[in-house]
């Protein structure tokens, strides 16, 4: 076997591409991860951001500090820590600068940093001026108390810290998101105060439910106040699997008929809303609204009016609408996928974060105190050495004055370790009094008693959780606020029906031989005399309205559905149906229906089956169509009748070789598809060889003639003249007199009664 490493005479590794290719790719993922895209559980914070905070603390840009250009801090930070492009860095400055983006800033930024509907607005970095804000100093606290670990910058020159020892939860508090290679991150801002007192709560009971913390952290909050509608069962699911979405809505009232939009869902523009619905009102889907405007101004930075065209129109129909056609309302992924405290990211639960943030906090903690017991034992065995110096006081200022090693000489003597000998040589003169052996007694008494107190804490479990429950409480005193996100139950908005959107106006659809559809306004359409492709012309025009859906039916038996509103008008020559329907090979328009959904339609055959359906039945949003009516061999579908809701209406079936029957139109079935039944009984054989079909059907109204067209004669069948013709559903039908059987037309006389 061929090891997979091999050095060539030249001293150059050489690996086989699959064995690099995947060591590369594996070393990139990890970068991106853990260096890149994902927080840390610890500080909530990327390595980018982290490096930021940290290069101002150095600086000396606290929250006290005067204003120092951004591009000076951009600099630092790439020069010393971040070898990145400066827009990039610049970006994940101004994005914790933005209290609309960050519900605790971290920096306080002077100058143009961007705005709600356009957060990436901001003037470059040599223009805006920065510091750090209060709420970092929870970040920043104890950075030099030893509570964390340091490592070296990317050159080996400096050192930084590998996390933030945050005092707060602010993976929570403050909340991000990021993608990285294979995975994402998607936490929300939560409210300080309700997330404090969830750790207080585990810290006072370690084995707290999901369910217990959510009593105290009720959800979100987000920095625009915009109402967070997803139920509570929802948002305890998301805290119990680590995922989920979240919904929030707008917050509006009524003002003098008008609707004010004050509150916009997180990360929402309100431009992008008022240009959304502006674009609903141009393609006349929002008839409703009559005007919008913005104003929006410093003392109410959301402020959107829209105005109904009418005081008596359904405003919460309207607001329920544009809830779901805008960004009125939002829904947000959570993700909460962070870098644990082993270095590995892992999708977290809330109890499953705050017990290893808690585990965080409580070794910082430690540390911070051992830190500080390692100084006051430093500085009592310092202080040790300085009394026994004063203690001899004469003694030592001989050694000082005659020895030509001192310090040796001092160690010997006194039987002193060498840090003490060091502190003994660098008393000052004037800091030889007597008054000062009493003030290092003072001093050795004051820290004996901290050095006690320290031990205690870090030897009681009990009582260290004491102190960071002490510090956790001092800190949400002084930076937390009331939460802003109200979480509310709602009901699940809908869109307005078609019928309301779309203006209810007359419109006639018309169908070409070719297959060619447009749409005219209006009833009193001569369609005929429309311009058309040279060879086609009229097969067929229906009256309906703009707001209805025109169903087409192809020679297939496969019905297709499009809104009326949509088809191209009728001043040009229209457009292929082929252009908007995926319809099978060879298969051609036979016809073209339009109505109510309730209204009733008899699809029929040539070969002498048909059903009646519901037009709402006939409907379809698949391009594809579906099929509705399914035809025996050899048959095609004859353009749909119209069926009137009345069970007294008669149908009236005539074959081509004139045979007329008459029958009940409540005879034949209700269906969604199918077949049908028979509704003349034609003869096989001759079907087959053409001689005998279904040529053409109509609805015969009671007290109604039947005028029967053959060449230039006609023949009219009195209503009550009718009754040989009838007969029962699926016979062979009567043949009309001789001279009358080549029925080229058939039309329905109603009979005036007044006139009888």
């Amino acid at each position: 076997m061929v090891e997979s490493n091999q050095l060539s005479s030249e001293g150059i590794e050489r690996l086989p591409l699959q064995v690099f290719t995947e060591k590369a790719y594996m070393e990139y993922s990890m970068y991106v991860i853990l260096d890149r895209a994902l927080p840390h559980i610890g500080d909530g914070l990327k390595p980018v951001q982290r490096r930021i905070i940290y290069a101002m603390e150095e600086l000396g840009l606290n929250s006290s500090a005067k204003y120092k250009k951004s591009a000076r801090t951009v600099g630092d930070v790439l020069g010393k820590f971040h070898p990145h492009g400066d827009s990039a860095c610049y970006e994940a400055m101004v994005l914790m600068a933005q209290s609309f983006s960050y519900r605790y800033p971290l920096i306080d930024g002077q100058g143009n940093w961007g705005d709600p509907d356009n957060p990436k607005s901001f003037a470059a970095m040599r223009y805006t001026e920065s510091k750090l804000s209060p709420y970092s100093e929870v970040l920043l606290g104890e950075l030099r108390q030893g509570a964390v670990k340091w490592t070296s910058n990317f050159d080996g020159t400096l050192e930084e810290p590998t996390v933030l020892p945050s005092r707060l939860p602010n993976i929570l508090i403050n909340g991000t998101s990021g993608i990285a290679v294979g995975m994402a991150t998607d936490i929300l801002p939560h409210n300080l105060i309700e997330v404090v007192n969830a750790c207080i709560c585990l810290l006072k009971k370690p084995d707290a439910t999901v369910e217990e913390l959510c009593e105290h952290i009720k959800g979100p909050d987000l920095a625009s106040r915009a109402e967070i509608i997803t139920p509570r069962s929802d948002i305890v699911n998301i805290y119990k699997n680590g995922r989920g979405t979240l919904r929030a809505r707008a917050v509006y009232h009524y003002e003098n008929g008008d609707i004010v939009i004050t509150a916009l869902p997180y990360q929402v523009s309100g431009s992008k809303v008022l240009e959304q619905i502006a674009k609903q009102m141009h393609m006349k889907k929002m008839p409703m609204v009559a005007d919008l405007r913005d104003e929006s101004d410093h003392d109410e930075p959301t402020r959107l009016v829209i105005v109904p065209y009418s005081k008596r129109a359904d405003k919460d129909a309207l607001m329920a609408h544009l809830f779901v056609t805008t960004d009125l309302e939002k829904s947000y992924r959570v993700n909460m996928n962070v870098v644990g405290i082993n270095g590995r990211p892992q999708v977290k639960t809330l109890a499953s974060l705050l017990k290893e943030w808690l585990s965080f906090r409580t070794d910082s903690v430690k540390k911070r105190l051992e830190y500080r017991l390692n100084k006051i034992r430093k500085r009592l065995h310092i202080l040790e050495g300085l009394l026994t110096a004063y203690l001899n006081l004469d003694e030592v200022i001989e050694i000082i004055r005659y020895a030509d090693k001192p310090k040796l000489t001092l160690i010997e003597r006194f039987d002193i370790t060498n840090e003490q000998a060091e502190a003994i040589l660098d008393i000052k003169l004037r800091n030889l009094a007597k008054l000062e052996e009493k003030k290092i007694k003072k001093e050795q008494d004051s820290l004996a008693k901290e050095c006690d107190k320290l031990n205690g804490l870090l030897s009681s479990k009990s009582r260290l959780n004491t102190l960071i429950l002490k510090e956790l409480k001092a800190d949400a005193k002084k930076n937390g606020d009331e939460r802003l996100s109200p979480i509310v139950k709602r009901k699940e908005a809908k869109e307005l029906p078609q019928a309301v959107i779309i203006p209810d106006e007359p419109v006639t659809v018309v169908l070409s031989e070719n297959g060619w559809v447009r749409a005219a306004k209006g009833h009193d359409v001569y369609a005929a005399g429309l311009s058309y492709k040279a060879g086609d012309k009229l097969k067929q025009a229906v009256c309906g309205r703009n707001n209805q859906l025109a169903v087409f039916l192809d020679s297939t038996g496969r019905s297709y559905s499009l809104p009326a509103h949509t088809l191209p008008s009728a001043r040009g020559q229209g457009e292929p149906l082929t252009g908007r329907l995926n319809s099978p090979a060879r298969a051609v328009f036979e016809s073209v229906m339009i109505g109510e959904p309730d209204d009733l339609f008899l699809l029929l055959s040539s070969a002498g089956y048909g059903f009646i359906a519901n037009l709402s039945d006939l409907y379809c949003k698949n391009r594809k169509g579906k099929t509705v009516l399914r035809l025996p061999a050899g048959a095609k579908p004859l353009s749909p009748v119209l069926i009137n809701k009345c069970d007294s209406d008669m149908i009236a079936a005539i074959t081509n070789e004139g045979r007329l029957l008459i029958f009940s139109a409540a005879k034949l079935p209700k269906l969604q598809k199918g077949k049908g039944n028979k509704i003349i009984n034609i003869n096989i054989d001759q079907f087959k060889s053409g001689g005998d079909f279904l040529k053409i059907l109509l609805v015969v109204p009671v007290e109604s003639n039947i005028v029967i067209y053959s060449g230039k004669r006609h023949l009219t069948l009195k209503s009550g003249n009718i009754n040989e013709f009838v007969g029962e559903r699926g016979r062979r039908g009567r043949k009309l007199p001789r001279g009358f059987r080549n029925v080229n037309k058939v039309e329905i006389e109603t009979i005036c009664k007044n006139s009888m």
